[in-house]
Parts: C-alpha cells; structure tokens; sequence
C-alpha cells in the first residue's frame, strides 16, 4: 500500500475521536449556553424599557462586528493581563456561547415577531399572563420557525470549533496539525480534516431535514 493511503488510514481515526471528543462536544456546549443566551438577549431587544433594549442591541453589535478569533484571543490571552486566567476549554465555551448568543438571538426575535399578534391576545384572552402566553402559546409556535436557522448556526459552529485549535484546545483540526507537523505531510492530513468536517456537518444537515419534516407536521397549511 503506497505511503500516502497508510498515512491516511492509520491518522483517520485520531482525527474522527477528535472530532467525537473534542468537536462535537464543544459545538454542542456551547450551543446549548448560547441557545439560552440569545433567549435572554432576543427578549430584551422586545423589552419596552429603552435601556434594557439598548444593551441587548450593544451586545449583538459587538458579536456580529467583530471576528470570531478575535473574540477567542481576548478571552483566552486578553482576560490574563486582568487578572482573569480562563483555562482552553473554558475559554472556548465562553467565546463561542457568546458568539451564538449574538447571532441566534436576532433569529429567536425574529421567530417571536413571525407569531401573530391574534395569539398573545388569545392567551389574554384565557386569563393568561404575558409571561405564560410567552411561554405557553409564542416559543413553541416560534422555535418551529427557527429551528432551519438554528441549525444552520449550529453546523455553522461545529466549523468554526476548528479555531479553538489556536487556544490549545484538541479537537478535530489539531490533532490533524499535530500529525501534519510529526509526518509534514501537510496538505493530505488538513483535506483528510476537510472531509472528516464535510461527513460531520452533512450528518448533521440530515438530522436537521428529518427535524423540520417532523416539526411541519404539527404546522397547519
């Protein structure tokens, strides 16, 4: 068997548990922090109260305008000159939770608006609280509508997991440098992770068509 096909399939596994150790298991933490921060941040961009309103539009402004790997490095190797040491895995967490927050959250507003106004009254209607028609009779109705963007955001995440390589965080993408700098056989070990990456995120796209087929079931046409 010529050198380069024994490279690629004694380094395949290595990659693949990174992935199932590292990168799946960050993407899917951090996700579910972010989830429930751009829940927090969608309502207070609905709040009437100006000030409320006003951070949870600063805070969005900031995550969507500035790079993901800048937002890692200011965590992990920023925090430290205040006094604030963060372990990798840690800082990895914080940074991408926060980077969902700000992105997921404009989807989650979205879905919430998309609901028609018929429905809080509704709820109203039967004696319901604002906080119970939100609750009870708005987020079911609107996590349908934002799952097909949600789950792109979170595809989009297990990818830009391959940046925590870069605050020494093992997963996917650095155990394929650490093979790549021990064989310098650079360019087969990073398109032997491209495909590893490609078979994960369409794994993943397939359970998201068999989410959004299940969810339209329970939605009238």
């Amino acid at each position: 068997m010529p050198d380069s096909a024994q490279l690629f399939l004694d380094s395949l596994w290595p990659i693949v548990r990174g992935g199932l150790m590292g990168t799946i298991p960050l993407a899917l933490a951090s996700f579910a922090i972010g989830l429930v921060l751009a829940l927090v941040v969608a309502l207070m961009r609905l709040s009437n109260n100006w000030f409320v309103s006003w951070v949870a539009r600063a805070y969005i402004s900031v995550i969507r305008g500035t790079p993901l790997l800048v937002q890692l490095f200011v965590i992990f190797y920023g925090l430290p000159s205040l006094g604030i040491l963060i372990d990798p895995w840690p800082s990895a967490i914080v940074a991408f939770s926060l980077n969902v927050g700000g992105y997921a959250a404009e989807v989650i507003r979205a879905a919430i608006l998309s609901v028609p106004k018929g429905q809080w009254e509704a709820g109203y209607t039967i004696g319901m609280s604002h906080a119970q028609s939100l609750r009870r009779l708005i987020l079911p109705q609107a996590a349908r509508v934002s799952v097909p963007p949600l789950s792109n955001t979170f595809i989009s995440l297990v990818k830009d997991t391959s940046l925590a390589s870069m605050i020494l965080v093992t997963e996917l993408f650095k155990e394929s440098q650490k093979i790549a700098a021990f064989t310098q056989e650079f360019m087969l070990l990073y398109l032997q992770a491209a495909l590893v990456y490609w078979v994960f995120c369409l794994v993943l796209s397939m359970a998201q068509s068999a989410l959004e087929t299940r969810l339209d079931r329970y939605v009238a046409h």
